[in-house]
């Protein structure tokens, strides 16, 4: 084997350095071990490049836009280049614009207030409650749950062909499953939606973290993801895509920064005129940091190259599936079929089992951090499990009501921070549990 081959596999079995990673945690069993973090869906770990590039800034610290001083002047720049950066790693047409938010939800909601009279939306009942909710004072078609990736396209051609195709329409879909982890045909979606005369809007925050996102490539109008997800620190999120709904539509929140001038009216009101790029909809003092962690992380995943990162996840997500793959008492969930492509993303229950006290076992017993219960993606769950998809209620980490089994899945993911370890332990850890279950029985 050549010094290139070997390099190139080394690079692909290395995780990139992630906080927390020496992180050791209390056993019931005595003892301690380091833990194993597997909720990257809900929240990854922060790379340790982003912290060190934030460390680097923060003594530079500054006010943003109109500070006469050097260190504002310094933060000014550091967040506008942010903006160009988020804007590259997404592939950005000339006249998007990128508007940074609190996170994905926020992204959508933002997008929702901007929506034209009329607007008709259009939402798979498979989203994620940031896609499905947003969208309040709109008339909004809610899809049944495709089996296939091409079904997916046909109910949508279905539901877009009887709608007026003179009154604008938008269609929102999730680019990677945060139950299942499937990858979803966005561009195909995209084309379908634009062939109706509708626009899409791409939520990312699963898909983004694990492959390239490019606006220009798949053809959507917007896409929205979250910085917490992409392994920059809380509190951050984006908004990318097309101008002309964003800067018709009424600032997001009214106050400093959205606003170019504002007057006094002889009757004692005020007039204002609003900005029209994307400080229209970022008024307030900007979350700097927040801009800069996501940028960065940009660009440490675009180094790291995502073929290299993909390579090795699709190995882990493998050591997962053939790990348990003759463990019967273990049903991972799918839309699309075992085979479809996905991101580390893997939900599943077990036979005898209640979601919320097998991972509590994974905790305590093996220091694993995994997620149960509904994943805010309640009728896709239901639906997966065997449930009523327009039942009510959660089930989560704090368990059923007394006397009822939980309807909720067990999720574990991962992505390029997660060791080997970590993955060949939760591998171990279900199978003694599933194993000792059966014994007792």
């Amino acid at each position: 084997m050549s010094v290139s081959t070997v390099a190139a596999d080394l690079s692909v079995r290395a995780p990139l350095p992630v906080l927390g990673q020496n992180v050791t945690v209390p056993l019931v069993t005595g003892g301690e071990v380091t833990y194993a973090a597997l909720d990257y869906a809900a929240s990854a770990p922060a790379l340790q490049r982003v912290w060190d590039d934030v460390a680097a800034y923060a003594p530079y610290y500054g006010s943003v836009h109109r500070g006469a001083g050097y260190l504002s002047q310094l933060s000014t720049d550091l967040f506008e280049n942010a903006r160009r950066t988020v804007a590259e790693f997404l592939d950005c047409r000339t006249g998007d614009q990128v508007v940074f938010t609190r996170s994905t939800t926020d992204s959508l909601n933002l997008l929702a207030a901007a929506l034209p009279d009329g607007c008709e939306v259009f939402v798979f009942e498979t989203e994620h409650h940031a896609s499905l909710l947003p969208w309040r004072g709109a008339r909004v078609t809610c899809l049944d749950a495709p089996r296939s990736p091409r079904q997916a396209v046909r109910t949508l051609e279905r539901a877009l062909a009887e709608r007026d195709p003179h009154g604008p329409a938008l269609v929102c879909v999730t680019g990677a499953s945060n139950v299942t982890g499937e990858l979803w045909p966005v561009r195909e979606l995209a084309a379908t939606a634009h062939a109706h005369g509708a626009r899409i809007v791409l939520d990312a925050a699963q898909l983004a973290p694990h492959h390239p996102v490019s606006v220009r490539d798949l053809d959507v109008d917007w896409v929205a993801f979250s910085g917490h997800k992409l392994y920059a620190p809380f509190g951050s999120g984006v908004l990318a895509g097309r101008a002309d709904w964003l800067r018709a539509a009424e600032p997001y929140l009214a106050g400093g920064g959205a606003s170019r001038t504002v007057t006094r009216r002889a009757d004692g009101g005020v007039d204002v005129q609003w900005h029209e790029g994307a400080a229209r909809h970022e008024a307030g003092s900007p979350n700097v940091i927040g801009a800069h962690a996501i940028a960065s992380a940009c660009k440490a995943l675009t180094e790291a190259g995502f073929d290299t990162l993909a390579a090795r996840e699709q190995r882990l997500i493998r050591a997962v599936g053939e790990g348990l793959a003759d463990v019967p008492e273990v049903r991972f969930l799918s839309l699309f079929g075992d085979d479809a492509p996905r991101v580390g993303v893997l939900s599943f229950v077990v036979d005898g089992w209640d979601s919320s006290h097998f991972t509590a076992a994974l905790s305590a017993e093996y220091g694993i951090g995994v997620r149960d219960g509904l994943f805010c993606a309640h009728p896709l769950v239901r639906t997966l499990v065997g449930g009523d998809p327009r039942a009510g209620g959660e089930c989560g980490a704090s368990g059923p009501a007394p006397g009822e089994r939980s309807l909720g899945a067990i999720r574990v993911s991962f992505g390029a921070g997660t060791p080997d370890e970590h993955v060949e332990r939760f591998v171990r850890a279900v199978r003694e549990l599933v194993r000792d279950t059966c014994a007792r029985r």
